[in-house]
């Protein structure tokens, strides 16, 4: 009974069971200590908390739901639907990360285009907004939870971080919508058997405004414990339904990271090795590790190692394209296509390659003109 429930809880949490066992192996070579506490970055998790308690706030009480319908109810040509659903994915995730935004509108699409009569688009549309999903997230220090540590952790201010990744942003745009727009021209009716609509709008404008305060946590306006108060004594008065939601796994995972990379850190080999592995080149040495433990864990790992925050910024976010677990939304959008009628996987497979390969080769070779690589 134990083994099923191990072998569950890993299915369920393969990046926390990772995490958890880089972090008890870690401690054998670096045995627990008052140091400990100075590798876990609480402004980090404190963010991330208020974040996800309030985008899962505004994702109950149907905000998102709202939003896709409006904009996708009525008569369309199909390669416009397809380049809303494609684009919705990409905007969203700036604000509430690419997860949410892929278990928001990746079953949006589905619904959709079967609808439509369309579900011969299935896999294109999905992969195209996994993709969209994961390069819209890196626009902004919230889009993500890599982004959001290395904004905290390296002290920057907005305008490094949009100067680094704007001219990404822009290509990855003009880049997905050009795909998107690759479509047969023809005109379709969209209509909704239950329209969705704001069940609560009072507390879909108190979360609204505390959107607004995290927003302005992240910019080191408000004092991140404050913010934490006021999120916790707001979900306690208003809806405590909220407190289950959130993703506490996330939270862990980045507990166990950090210790595993501090007790990494304080080992002098190891230490010495990284340095020289990501001091080559910061941008391909997280790339390359993002494709193996994904994105958000080489984030952590290497920060550590290279003061170089715009190559680190850019090959964790860059690195969500590639391998499946680079950015593990995608595994949200792959389970979501594996469960509809007659899914092909192996096809899913390699049209996400495809697409993930030659946006990872567009972006690598848009750093190198910029002077990033090295």
């Amino acid at each position: 009974m134990r083994y099923h429930s191990l072998r569950a809880f890993v299915h369920g949490e393969p990046v926390l069971s990772a995490s958890l066992v880089c972090a008890v192996i870690s401690m054998f070579f670096a045995p627990p200590s008052a140091a400990y506490l100075g590798y876990i970055d609480t402004r980090v998790l404190i963010l991330l908390f208020c974040l996800m308690a309030v985008v899962s706030g505004m994702q109950k009480y149907g905000v998102f739901d709202l939003l896709a319908q409006k904009l996708l109810a009525g008569r369309h040509a199909l390669r416009t639907i397809v380049l809303l659903l494609t684009l919705l994915p990409f905007f969203t995730s700036m604000a509430i990360t690419n997860d949410v935004a892929l278990i928001t509108f990746v079953p949006f699409a589905i619904l959709v285009l079967g609808l439509v009569g369309q579900r011969a688009l299935l896999i294109p549309v999905i992969v195209l907004q996994t993709v969209a999903a994961n390069l819209g997230s890196m626009v902004t220090p919230v889009g993500n939870p890599q982004n959001l540590f290395l904004y905290a952790s390296y002290e920057l201010s907005a305008g490094q971080f949009f100067g680094v990744v704007l001219p990404f942003a822009l290509v990855s745009l003009v880049g997905v919508a050009a795909l998107a727009l690759c479509r047969k021209s023809c005109t379709l009716q969209v209509s909704f058997a239950e329209p969705k609509q704001i069940t609560d709008d009072k507390r879909v404008t108190f979360f609204g405004v505390l959107f607004i305060l995290c927003l302005l946590t992240v910019f080191h306006v408000l004092p991140d414990l404050a913010l934490l108060g006021l999120v916790c004594l707001s979900l306690l008065l208003i809806d405590r339904d909220i407190f289950r939601r959130i993703d506490y796994g996330l939270l862990l995972t980045f507990v166990c990271f950090f210790l595993f990379a501090g007790n990494i850190g304080s080992l002098d080999g190891v230490r010495t090795s990284l340095q020289n592995i990501v001091s080559s080149s910061p941008l391909l040495a997280s790339l390359a590790a993002s494709q193996i433990i994904s994105n958000v864990p080489a984030a952590v790992l290497l920060r550590s190692f290279t003061e170089n925050w715009q190559a680190l910024l850019l090959g964790v976010n860059i690195g969500g394209l590639g391998t499946p677990i680079a950015s593990l939304a995608s595994l949200i959008s792959f389970r979501f296509y594996a469960h509809t009628p007659e899914a092909k996987p192996g096809r899913y497979l390699a049209w996400f390659t495809l697409i993930n390969v030659v946006g990872l080769v567009i972006l690598v070779a848009l750093a190198w003109v910029l002077g990033y690589l090295g």
